[in-house]
């Protein structure tokens, strides 16, 4: 396992399907993991290390006063693992109105472009810093009747190449994870008949977020890495 002793994460979804093992793993691993998202307390996750900060990142003002206010309590993020975001889907692109196509846009690029603008000057201060963006494969492989949530993971994808190219001369790294339909209580839902051996297991996703995030990834950046299981 790789050690994040000493090292302050800043988790954004922190506490959703995939987002709760994600704080979990950092936070066996060693990580102070700063946990974000709307609904967030402290009581979510019962380790010394675990520190609630609810916020709403669909805007810039949120997003640099989440992380003015994180750098006021810790002094340092040593990393981002981005996991929040959303989906949508079931109709045509033509038959896809502005609302979803703005909430999936929202949730899924403009999130992470504002905390990664609101971040990157204190890591690039530092000379240092991780990050890892949860996309989806389908931000690479595009799939019939899901256009909106599609191109915006794709955009995702696109944003943080650009960010690691734009970083590389300050030590740090950025890549994305492209997991296939993950095991969570939301798709087992959505499809009670399926046994669920074809799902990507979420403890594989964290365990593999908490590497890149690690002194271990330090080399791994510009990366979109696939993690299909069985469905490839």
């Amino acid at each position: 396992m790789s050690n994040l002793t000493g090292k302050v994460v800043l988790v954004t979804g922190a506490k959703g399907g995939l987002g709760s093992f994600v704080t979990e793993a950092l936070l066996a691993a060693g990580a102070t993991v700063i946990g974000v998202s709307r609904s967030i307390q402290q009581g979510d996750f019962s380790h010394a290390q675990f520190h609630a900060m609810p916020a709403e990142l669909t805007d810039i003002g949120s997003a640099r006063k989440l992380v003015q206010d994180a750098l006021a309590g810790f002094h340092q993020i040593d990393s981002l693992v981005h996991v929040m975001g959303g989906f949508a889907g079931g109709q045509r692109v033509e038959d896809t109105d502005d609302v979803t196509m703005d909430r999936m846009f929202g949730m899924n690029f403009r999130g992470a472009f504002y905390i990664m603008s609101a971040l990157l000057p204190h890591m690039r201060e530092r000379g240092q810093g991780r990050i890892a963006v949860v996309a989806s494969r389908q931000g690479v492989e595009p799939g019939a009747m899901v256009g909106a949530y599609s191109a915006s993971k794709a955009a995702v994808v696109s944003l943080v190449r650009s960010v690691a190219l734009e970083n590389k001369d300050r030590g740090i790294s950025a890549n994305t994870v492209l997991p296939g339909a993950m095991d969570t209580p939301a798709n087992r839902k959505a499809d009670p008949a399926n046994d669920g051996s074809m799902y990507v297991q979420p403890a594989q996703v964290a365990e593999l977020l908490v590497h890149l995030v690690s002194d271990a990834g330090a080399q791994i950046t510009g990366a979109a890495i696939p993690v299909y299981g069985k469905q490839l």
